[in-house]
């Protein structure tokens, strides 16, 4: 791989250095460019050394939960028995678009970091599940593919060096649950697409019950240039938890919307004012979400925060996809809420019941607001809802959910008491009979006994295991 080149600010670019190079999806352009070099360097290395080159590096997941690459491939169990690597393309959170340029514009970069992987991890099989709505993007994959394995980088004995590895390109049906690791194994397997308990945690008991390594198309690309660099000279980009460079999708109402690579740790005004030139003339900034629609909002004083993952959990959001969405000073905070909720609510697979009746209660309560039927009661209910499913469902789509809307809660409650107000003076309603309707829900939900609310939380939920009356579960599986 070719020496890395400085970008705005002095940012080594890794990732997107010349990525509009005419014919770069070609191998021939890849390889006149350095590509598969790293390939070559790491099987020259034992997996353990190569393993080690990735720990040192510090790269931790791009894909939202930011696991450290190098850790969790130590996780698998060593041994011959079949291991499965899953790249993880299905790039459905809302605000997300790099991971489709990577793969459009250089599949073969993906493919070398998929080989590099599965050879420090043990790994004999490995796929690529790409959502079904990435056509052009699952064309370039395949063209690449069938070039790789022409050229001896797929298949048995790579280069000589005694390991093998099988890749397919696996193209979903189009469902964000797929996005969640355990959902995408089922529906890898052929079956639906739903979350499974944890544990076991894919690392043990993944693909056909096979040890499993899924990483995420941005994290795999990496792996090509941390070899070519070494760890601890990629560790010295980004800050000290938060290593190396990223790339960031910013969109909403921006004046340069697309996708940047920038060193981890730089203030996020600088992302989203200096690259992506701020909102339109006349706008200021109400609020962004910093990782994606799933992510706790945060507003105009919350700029100079470093963009890095523990600087923003600090601040009570998360940096996830690395998908920053810009909202203006022109939209009400409303519109913005109930967008959101209705995108979790379609995309709910309703196998347990907090994401299930908790996405759908929020986009009515949302609606009542809208339409002058709520009172400042349902603000309280609404945020009590949140709360409840956070924590409490088989995978993190409700919280994806309960997390953004309860900042919004959090943040705008003067906006949503406003809008409240305005809509039912509009709609000629005293709110007497509203009232009354809300305060018999917040008695009945503050009253339920503790014993009647059963949990999934913690891995103590036994599935079916329900107690009390229908409609006063927290939790269930």
């Amino acid at each position: 791989m070719a020496a890395p080149t400085a970008g705005v600010g002095g940012t080594p670019i890794l990732l997107f250095k010349d990525i509009d190079e005419p014919g770069l999806r070609t191998l021939e352009v890849y390889s006149r460019r350095g590509g598969y070099e790293s390939l070559r360097r790491a099987l020259g290395m034992s997996p353990q050394e190569v393993l080690s080159q990735l720990e040192a590096s510090g790269l931790r997941g791009r894909g939202g939960a930011g696991f450290a690459m190098g850790k969790k491939v130590s996780f698998l169990p060593k041994g011959s028995m079949d291991k499965y690597l899953v790249c993880n393309a299905d790039e459905s959170e809302p605000g997300t678009f790099k991971d489709r340029e990577l793969m459009q514009k250089t599949p073969h970069m993906l493919i070398e970091g998929i080989v590099i992987a599965s050879f420090a991890a043990g790994v004999n099989r490995s796929f690529i599940y790409i959502r079904g709505e990435y056509v052009e993007q699952a064309d370039a994959l395949d063209a690449a593919l069938s070039e790789a394995r022409e050229a001896g980088f797929i298949g048995q004995d790579i280069l000589g060096s005694g390991h093998s590895l099988s890749l397919v390109v696996h193209r979903g049906a189009g469902a964000y649950i797929c996005g969640e690791e355990t959902g995408l194994l089922d529906s890898l397997e052929g079956k639906r697409g739903n979350p499974r308990l944890k544990p076991p945690f894919p690392a043990n008991q993944g693909l056909y019950q096979g040890p499993t390594l899924i990483n995420n198309v941005e994290t795999l690309s990496t792996v090509p240039a941390i070899v070519a660099m070494g760890g601890e000279e990629y560790a010295k980009l980004g800050v000290e938890t938060s290593t190396g460079t990223k790339l960031v999708s910013v969109s909403g109402h921006v004046q340069r919307p697309g996708n940047y690579e920038i060193e981890l740790g730089i203030p996020s005004r600088e992302i989203i004012y200096g690259l992506a030139g701020g909102p339109p003339e006349g706008r200021t900034i109400k609020c962004w979400f910093p990782g994606g629609s799933s992510s706790p909002v945060l507003k105009a004083e919350d700029l100079d925060i470093p963009y890095d993952f523990d600087s923003l959990a600090k601040a009570r959001s998360m940096l996830g996809s690395g998908a920053i969405i810009v909202v203006d000073d022109s939209t009400p905070i409303l519109d913005v809420a109930l967008k959101v909720a209705k995108f979790y609510r379609h995309e709910s697979c309703g196998k347990c019941t907090p994401c299930r009746e908790g996405t759908n209660w929020t986009v009515k309560m949302l609606e009542r607001i809208a339409s002058g039927e709520a009172t400042p009661m349902d603000l309280e209910i609404m945020a009590s809802v949140q709360e409840h499913i956070i924590g409490n469902c088989l995978c993190v789509l409700g919280d994806a959910m309960a997390m953004p809307i309860g900042s919004m809660i959090a943040k705008f409650r003067d906006e949503f008491e406003e809008h409240i107000e305005t809509a039912r003076l509009r709609r000629g309603c005293n709110g007497a009979a509203a009232s009354d309707t809300a305060l018999a829900a917040q008695g009945a939900l503050s009253e339920a006994p503790e014993t009647m609310l059963a949990h999934t939380g913690e891995g103590d939920q036994v599935p079916g295991a329900h107690e009390g009356a229908p409609g006063t579960q927290r939790g269930g599986a």
